[in-house]
């Protein structure tokens, strides 16, 4: 377990320590959720479908994230995996409606930052110490649309799913190769794999 910053003061630690006792509490509150002691669950967050959902321990689902546990493979969460505030994690529609979704797996230490949105109709696997920043969304379904002649509605989706190996950081913003000097602003959604810092191209 990491430990506190000494840099924090009392006041402050017994502020976090009761936060974190209230998160604990409501974690044993989530009848149903298969996980290994203790899981760590914030104000308002919403888990369906709990018996397709196994977790880890230190596990935490940040305040008013959604975890959505109906598909075919379930949800599966790692050790001290994060899900960050407002995140959704949807495998299928909220009503059962059309076909259900594959699902998730998340490796040991990884995490997604808030408002993130994981849509895991088809399967997505996160591997370990993996860093998804804010805003970022994963999509393993696209609706199929190359019939003019109907509605792109009836012409169905395709489920192709999504690997993250391990040690990844994804962001969502420019990219930023590996080795790169950056000492000067980059522009907004580009990606910079050099060391002189020329943008390549845009995104």
């Amino acid at each position: 377990m990491p430990q506190m910053s000494t840099e924090i003061k009392k006041v402050d630690k017994l502020s976090i320590y009761i936060k974190t006792f209230w998160k604990i509490m409501r974690g044993l509150c989530k009848f149903g959720l298969k996980y290994d002691f203790p899981i760590f669950i914030g104000k308002s967050v919403e888990i369906t479908h709990r018996k397709h959902i196994k977790c880890g321990k230190n596990v935490k689902f940040e305040s008013y994230s959604e975890i959505h546990g109906l598909a075919r493979d379930g949800l599966h969460f790692g050790n001290n995996v994060t899900i960050g505030r407002y995140t959704e994690i949807r495998p299928s529609s909220y009503y059962g409606v059309g076909n259900i979704g594959s699902g998730l797996k998340m490796g040991d230490n990884s995490s997604i930052g808030p408002y993130g949105f994981i849509g895991c109709s088809g399967k997505i696997i996160i591997g370990e110490n993996v860093m998804i920043g804010p805003r970022v969304s994963l999509f393993a379904e696209n609706h199929n649309f190359s019939n003019e002649d109907t509605t792109i509605k009836a012409q169905g989706v395709s489920n192709k799913g999504i690997v993250i190996e391990d040690d990844c950081w994804i962001g969502s913003g420019s990219v930023i190769g590996a080795g790169t000097l950056v000492n000067k602003d980059i522009p907004k959604n580009s990606v910079v794999y050099d060391k002189r810092n020329r943008t390549i191209k845009d995104r």
